[in-house]
């Protein structure tokens, strides 16, 4: 397998494909290409069409898929507001591609779905996924998948740079849409490992819900749940109170049998408010009477303790090191958490070395925890490619 990534900064958008294309082309020594992605910033969406095409015709891949993003991650640069536009490209061998689109009808409440697999006749498979946020209801496609496909890993991100529904774009080879669902089926002779870093550390004692109705905690452990957050708030130092003012989430137990939770056990969602006269919290997700939770905190120490942390247990545990890495991270992440750029790139860069990354800031970013796929914010997930075992 073989990997490149080009980056282009020219506000031009022909230009800027133009050069990346080229760029890719002169380092894969002119290769034959199998899967091309390209993301992008705002300022080339209205001239997507002419982007695809000169990518298609360039690079001439089997697959080209993208997006634009609320930024453009690429090599070892975080452009989170600048023009930019990155292309990253792989020659496979022995390896299957199937190009996927989705979209929805809100009127007829029903989804279309082209090039997915019937259930159960899908091998050992991965899926790349990219999604207009105002279009799709991306938590409804993942149980889907979860459903058809059980324990298939999929990886990606909601599409961004648009402030409404229309004005964000995806590419699936020479078709440009301004809403829905694109993406990519791989199978065969790679191996693609997820690293989900949510980014959070536990605090607190861990609590079963013991009263709850949809969204909404009304007790844990036979007590309020405002009680016990409290409670937990009070416990923490100076500092953590500081940081729980603005970065507060709950985390819910994914494997229910295991002996020991740990982070990473756990689904991050927000705490969306407290109810004072009901005792009851209010969390961005459903949950349910018997699940186990447990608070956590999300700093920019944590999270990049936690990536590097994921990134160095997945060198430890697998014999052939990654060669090209996909990069889907939260817009509130960047320079608004860690103070600083380039921080995601510049950790896996530091864990992985330097080889080729490409992404974007998106609007939600999708990736497996346990044997199921969720939607993620404030979440860094990567896709790393490898030789798969023999």
């Amino acid at each position: 397998m073989q990997f490149a990534v080009a980056l282009s900064k020219t506000v031009e958008t022909e230009s800027a494909a133009r050069t990346a294309a080229e760029d890719i082309r002169v380092q894969l020594n002119a290769a034959s290409i199998d899967l091309a992605c390209v993301f992008f910033s705002a300022h080339h969406a209205a001239e997507a069409d002419r982007l695809a095409h000169v990518l298609r015709g360039v690079l001439r891949p089997r697959l080209l898929i993208g997006c634009s993003g609320e930024g453009v991650i690429t090599g070892a640069e975080e452009l989170e507001t600048a023009p930019a536009l990155t292309v990253w490209a792989a020659v496979f061998s022995d390896v299957n591609l199937h190009s996927l689109r989705s979209s929805f009808s809100s009127t007829h409440d029903q989804f279309h779905l082209s090039g997915w697999p019937e259930p159960g006749r899908v091998e050992e498979a991965s899926f790349l996924l990219l999604a207009d946020p105002f279009t799709v209801p991306i938590q409804d496609i993942l149980r889907i998948l979860d459903e058809r496909y059980p324990g298939t890993k999929v990886i990606g991100g909601l599409a961004g740079g648009g402030q409404e529904a229309g004005m964000n774009r995806l590419v699936l080879n020479d078709q440009v849409l301004d809403g829905g669902l694109v993406g990519v089926r791989l199978s065969g002779a790679v191996d693609i490992r997820p690293i989900i870093s949510q980014g959070c550390r536990l605090i607190g004692d861990r609590f079963v819900v013991t009263k709850a109705e949809r969204n909404l905690i009304h007790e844990l452990g036979g007590m309020p749940a405002l009680e016990r957050l409290q409670a937990v708030f009070e416990s923490l130092t100076d500092e953590d109170r500081h940081r729980a003012n603005r970065a507060l989430h709950l985390g819910i137990v994914i494997d229910e049998h295991r002996n020991r939770f740990e982070r990473g056990d756990f689904l991050i969602r927000n705490l969306l408010g407290a109810d004072r006269t009901t005792g009851a919290v209010a969390i961005g997700d459903v949950v349910q009477e018997g699940q186990t939770v447990q608070f956590h905190l999300r700093d920019a120490e944590s999270a990049t303790e936690d990536l590097r942390s994921l990134l160095a247990t997945d060198r430890a545990a697998h014999r052939h090191p990654p060669l090209g890495v996909l990069l889907f991270s939260c817009c509130g992440r960047g320079q608004g958490l860690f103070g600083r750029p380039n921080h995601d790139v510049a950790v896996t860069t530091e864990c992985l070395g330097p080889i080729p990354i490409a992404g974007f800031f998106a609007q939600g970013e999708i990736g497996p925890i346990g044997n199921r796929n969720f939607l993620h914010g404030y979440t860094a997930c990567l896709a790393l490619f490898a030789e798969r075992n023999s």
